[in-house]
């Protein structure tokens, strides 16, 4: 039973937890997916031009993470061939049929802004290569190869449009995961009205520290010198969206606490014994508190800041928040399983390494899309117009 504890009193048909590891990861990595498209579409959209330098990386990320955001739950479920039937025969009444139809139209509308974004870029490998590599760029070219000032112009207003769709494409697409929990009313833990949005500015938190983290490491991997404003702009944001989510977050057990109904019986215990190191130790303490502190320190004291102690301030507050934002999903999804529907017995769950749906599986499930994304920065020049290859020595360490 995977290593399950039983404690206290448990209907027969209670005993397991159902919804395994995989399903916390999956809207781990549709969260990423989120945050970084919402970078992206600071810049083409609101014209932040401080998020030039790391825009297409955040189009780019979204869509590698993108690409294996449905690979969890294939892996959860008995039959992954019949996942196709739920595009192929759409039940609009069901959520979860509705997640196919978001997932497919989100899908699309960010390779078409990918496409439209390189296509230039493109259009130039298509003409300066040769054998596999120019039949490989000529098929991505899609047969157009217009580049003028009018082509480039209607390029741009396309870009803005997808952006702007893709929006609250996004908002859909992750809000709708925290629906599909505050819709099961059976379970109190999870039918809150706050869910969605808590999982909403969430994904924002984890998909704002996901960049953080790689665009340092690109730039320090490459010999690049990092933005400075990019990287105090990416802090503040994530410092805004920290202080909303942890603020709902707090608000929906404030909430709970304060009605004294019949379900605060069981999840007090279940916050302050069963949860008490992954929610209080994990998601409040390590992944909410100390970031706060770090983010407020550089967004505050940014001006009296060497750049490097701003630097590392940063990246040690996204990693916490990658770690928060983990532990969250885990407590939502594991920790209201864990309680009985006797309201009155727990059971514990803990993942093995080798096994289908264990930790082991979890992080190869993990490493794919950073495959991906590389296989995508060795193939299109992402930091090519933030960094031009001709500007000498001056941008190098």
């Amino acid at each position: 039973m995977h290593g399950n504890e039983i404690m206290n009193f448990l209907f027969p048909n209670d005993f397991h937890v159902d919804w395994s590891l995989m399903v916390v990861l999956y809207p781990y990595i549709t969260g990423l997916v989120a945050g970084a498209f919402i970078v992206s579409s600071l810049y083409h959209v609101f014209n932040r031009d401080e998020f030039k330098p790391i825009a297409r990386f955040a189009l780019l990320t979204s869509l590698a993470f993108m690409l294996f955001a449905t690979v969890p739950l294939l892996n959860h479920l008995g039959h992954p061939e019949r996942a196709m039937s739920i595009i192929i025969t759409p039940n609009f009444s069901s959520a979860m049929a509705g997640f196919g139809i978001l997932y497919a139209g989100y899908l699309v509308i960010l390779i078409i802004e990918v496409w439209l974004v390189y296509r230039v870029d493109i259009i130039e490998s298509a003409r300066n290569t040769t054998g596999f590599k120019r039949l490989f760029f000529k098929t991505l070219a899609l047969g157009v190869y217009n580049t003028s000032k009018e082509a480039l112009d209607l390029d741009r207003k396309l870009i803005k449009i997808f952006a702007a769709i893709g929006i609250p494409a996004a908002c859909m697409l992750h809000g709708y995961v925290g629906f599909l929990f505050g819709a099961i009313k059976a379970n109190p833990w999870w039918s809150t009205p706050l869910m969605p949005i808590i999982f909403l500015f969430s994904a924002v938190v984890s998909g704002i520290a996901l960049l953080v983290i790689m665009y340092q490491v690109i730039m320090k991997y490459s010999g690049w010198i990092i933005d400075q404003k990019c990287l105090a702009s990416l802090a503040r944001w994530l410092w805004l969206f920290l202080i909303m989510t942890v603020t709902l977050e707090v608000l929906e057990i404030i909430s709970l606490s304060y009605k004294q109904a019949e379900e605060w019986e069981i999840i007090k215990p279940l916050l302050s014994n069963q949860l008490s190191i992954s929610f209080i130790g994990i998601q409040m303490i390590m992944g909410s508190l100390i970031p706060f502190i770090l983010l407020m320190v550089v967004v505050i004291l940014d001006k009296f800041l060497h750049e490097r102690v701003r630097n590392t301030l940063t990246f040690i507050a996204a990693l916490l928040l990658m770690m928060q934002v983990f532990a969250m999903r885990w407590n939502v999804v594991i920790g209201g399983q864990t309680f009985s529907k006797s309201m009155r017995g727990f059971k514990e769950y803990i993942p093995h390494f080798f096994e289908k749906e264990g930790v082991g599986a979890s992080i190869i499930i993990m490493i794919l899309p950073f495959i991906a994304l590389t296989i995508m920065l060795k193939i299109l020049p992402t930091f090519k117009n933030v960094f031009p290859v001709d500007t000498g020595d001056d941008n190098k360490k």
